[in-house]
């Protein structure tokens, strides 16, 4: 009896064989190309768990017929790559699968980095996380670096259909039926994870007893209780975790309420009450701004009392000020102004604060010249006259440039406008 899991069986041995990835794998894509050429370069490979890391290296190392080994990078040793190493002196060339890449300590790259220069082994790194943050420059400049992509349902389908169908590695050996709705299932609720529902399947055929013609009858009950809904994975320092946050705040800024409450929900998922708090007051702040201030004051009330009740009601309050957000007028002039003036500053584009503005409360400022000749505003008529206030190397520099797209900075930009008349 084959001990070994259907999904490990089932792994492709030719590039031909790989399901999905096809923007890397598919007729005249890279890695293809690669393979037919046999003109391999290392490479990172990475995405989320269950997708094909794996088998894209053992496709890779079938259709090419060079010697194939497996590593990870936390629990081998230095002493396992110099058997890896050994061999690709006598053979000429290894392709090494090293899992969890990212992990590689300094010793055993900096034992690796030789081979990898004269090509005698061919690293495949798979990692799940963004190797431009997680990996060593060292090890990533010597390797192609490709992103791997869930699988769609019908992919996992095909892959479900030839487990299926193979009496070689899968289970074409037994009489299986199996429902249009437990196939359905099976290929959606893995979010895109291939390996997750090959076991399912394989867990399904396993425990169901044989019908009196000895066929194996799966149905969409016997899918549910083998493959329960797949959790979202969602690691908070991870870079899915700032990928849904940009999403979000897309969103919302693109006055989408739908996909917005999509992200919100997947934020909710991961109760991650920090993280949705803080970025909708950026939001009221940065994105909604002086086109509609109370939504700021109606977004912090709403964190407020999402932060008092907790989860799981803490959903409606969140859920309303995402929809009013969405829905406002928009206008970032506020940030935009703030970080105009920062960048001039920071770039040593400023000046001396003029003499009249200067402090004259102390003994001696009059005779400096501070504070002499300055208009008290409120003396004048409208509380405002003209005078000079900004630096004289940057006197005319204007940072503020309204957005008339709400009311309240509707008004704010006619003030504005006759402000900026006068001193001219």
């Amino acid at each position: 009896m084959n001990i070994k899991p259907l999904a490990y069986r089932m792994r492709p041995r030719t590039i031909e064989e790989v399901i999905g990835q096809s923007h890397l794998v598919a007729e005249g894509k890279i890695i293809n190309r690669m393979v037919k050429a046999r003109q391999l370069s290392s490479m990172i490979l990475y995405g989320p768990p269950g997708i094909g890391k794996t088998s894209i290296a053992s496709a890779i190392a079938g259709s090419t017929n060079f010697a194939f080994r497996t590593l990870n990078a936390v629990t081998n040793n230095k002493k396992d790559m110099e058997i890896v190493a050994a061999e690709a002196k006598m053979s000429g060339k290894v392709i090494l699968l090293l899992d969890e890449v990212h992990r590689l300590d300094k010793a055993k790259q900096d034992f690796l980095l030789p081979y990898l220069e004269n090509g005698m082994i061919v690293l495949i790194g798979a990692t799940t996380s963004n190797p431009y943050h997680a990996i060593n420059p060292a090890i990533r400049s010597r390797c192609q670096i490709f992103e791997l992509k869930p699988l769609a349902p019908k992919e996992i389908k095909e892959a479900l259909r030839r487990a299926i169908a193979d009496e070689d590695r899968g289970l074409g050996n037994l009489k299986i039926t199996i429902s249009e709705e437990a196939m359905t299932h099976f290929s959606t609720a893995s979010s895109g994870d291939v390996r997750s529902s090959l076991n399912a399947l394989e867990l399904a055929v396993l425990s169901t007893e044989e019908g009196i013609d000895g066929v194996i009858s799966i149905d969409e009950q016997t899918a549910e209780e083998c493959m329960q809904k797949k959790s979202l994975t969602h690691d908070k320092d991870g870079d899915a975790h700032y990928d849904v946050l940009s999403g979000f705040q897309k969103s919302i800024r693109g006055s989408d309420v739908n996909a917005a409450l999509h992200y919100l929900g997947r934020l909710i998922e991961a109760g991650d009450l920090v993280s949705i708090n803080r970025r909708l007051l950026v939001i009221a702040y940065e994105d909604i701004g002086l086109a509609s201030p109370q939504a700021g004051q109606r977004t912090l009330a709403a964190i407020e009392a999402a932060e008092r009740i907790g989860f799981p009601e803490a959903r409606i309050p969140l859920a309303n000020a995402v929809i009013e957000l969405c829905l406002s007028p928009k206008s970032n002039s506020a940030y935009l102004a703030i970080d105009g003036a920062l960048s001039d500053i920071r770039s040593g584009i400023s000046g001396e604060v003029p003499d009249h503005l200067r402090d004259a409360h102390y003994k001696g400022a009059k005779a400096l010249g501070r504070g002499v000749d300055y208009l008290y505003p409120h003396d004048y008529e409208g509380g405002w006259v003209k005078q000079q206030y900004l630096p004289d190397r940057i006197m005319n520099k204007i940072y503020y440039k309204p957005k008339k797209t709400g009311k309240f900075e509707q008004a704010l930009a006619s003030i504005y406008d006759k402000i900026i008349g006068n001193k001219k």
